[in-house]
């Protein structure tokens, strides 16, 4: 299916004024990341059938509450979208408060089902489940946030954050089936039932992000 690209006036918009804010955020949620999550979504979007110019906007808002407590920024960032008067150029009231909603379910530890398709979309595209990404975005978040911890003690927070939010048994779920995530999850999961194949991953990857993060 082709997929469709946003309005231009909307993307000159974003591109300017929100995508910039996510160079505050670090390597694990800043600008890279976001753009991963609105290229995912997207791609749903013409598999869905979903409002393009909602999908993105969505996935450009979502992460925007990491300007604030992290436990809550899924809250913040709906709060953020839905106070932005510059929105109600494109979208109508009602619109507005379904992508409001969608930034407030796309958190992974979220107990339930997102309250629409969008709420779905984004929760579903913020999985980027390539596996080298998740394993290298978990062991850098760790460097950046924790940096007072020694590898050993990182490898222990990289698996126990592994196996309580991936493996079979942990709480991310997927909500859109036949997605390209499930096939990642599985590979994922995998590692993560090996727990020597597990630090190995940790071994390969720790060293080469501490020498990055030391380059700065």
């Amino acid at each position: 299916m082709l997929m469709q690209q946003p309005n231009l006036e909307i993307m000159n918009f974003v591109e300017q004024q929100i995508l910039p804010r996510y160079n505050a955020f670090g390597k694990s949620h800043g600008l890279s990341h976001v753009q991963r999550v609105i290229k995912n979504s997207l791609a749903l979007a013409a598999v869905t059938g979903a409002d393009v110019n909602m999908v993105y906007v969505i996935a450009a808002y979502h992460d925007l509450g990491m300007e604030g407590p992290r436990a809550i920024h899924h809250i913040t960032s709906g709060k953020i979208l839905t106070a932005d008067a510059r929105l109600k150029k494109w979208f109508s009231a009602e619109q507005i408060k379904i992508m409001k909603e969608a930034v407030e379910d796309h958190r992974a530890s979220s107990s339930r089902a997102p309250r629409s398709i969008y709420g779905k979309i984004v929760a579903e595209a913020d999985r980027d489940l390539d596996p080298n990404v998740v394993f290298s975005r978990a062991i850098l978040f760790g460097i950046e946030n924790y940096p007072e911890l020694n590898e050993e003690q990182m490898w222990k927070r990289f698996r126990d954050h592994m196996k309580e939010k991936y493996s079979r048994t942990g709480y991310l779920k997927l909500w859109i089936p036949g997605s390209p995530n499930a096939k990642n999850l599985e590979t994922i999961r995998k590692t993560i039932d090996n727990e020597q194949e597990l630090r190995k991953t940790f071994n390969d990857i720790y060293p080469q992000l501490i020498k990055e993060e030391s380059g700065q």
